[in-house]
């Protein structure tokens, strides 16, 4: 008498390897492209940073009657004097990049070459790689000195 043999054929093993060797074709792409979105949810952190401290350096200047005076000087305990703009930090690396941690050379966010700090914005990208540009996978911290009262404007672009 002959046995039945159990398992599966060579053929079964073959169409199995197959499939799922389509499956890990058309997802791979899908669950790889993480990177991009990690860039991109540290930028948005960085904008939460931005606002958050713009917050705080605001009451600052309200308490030291700084608000309604379009370039001014308020001193915030541990960074030193912070300048502001309608009692906003200003778009430097005196104003806004002393105020948020990580910003400037000591940290992990770099100024885009190409951003016009000198003015009424500045941005800033990741420091290592020299990744971004100013509208590509940056943050943009802009304020407008010539409108009383205003507050910053903070705009992501994001990574490619």
């Amino acid at each position: 008498m002959m046995k039945k043999q159990g398992g599966f054929t060579l053929i079964e093993l073959v169409v199995v390897i197959v499939i799922l060797g389509i499956l890990a074709v058309t997802a791979a792409p899908r669950f790889l492209n993480l990177q991009g979105d990690a860039r991109d949810a540290s930028l948005q952190g960085l904008k939460g940073a931005m606002q958050g401290a713009a917050g705080i350096v605001y009451g600052r200047a309200a308490i030291d009657g700084q608000e309604s005076v379009s370039s001014a000087k308020v001193t915030i305990l541990g960074t030193g004097d912070v300048d502001v703009v309608w009692g906003y930090p200003a778009a430097s690396e005196t104003g806004i990049g002393r105020v948020v941690t990580g910003l400037g050379s000591n940290g992990d966010w770099g100024v885009v070459s190409a951003s016009t700090s000198t003015g009424n914005s500045i941005a800033y990208t990741f420091k290592s790689g020299n990744v971004g540009t100013e509208t590509s996978c940056s943050v943009v911290y802009a304020v407008t000195p010539a409108v009383s009262f205003s507050e910053p404007t903070i705009t992501v672009n994001k990574c490619n």
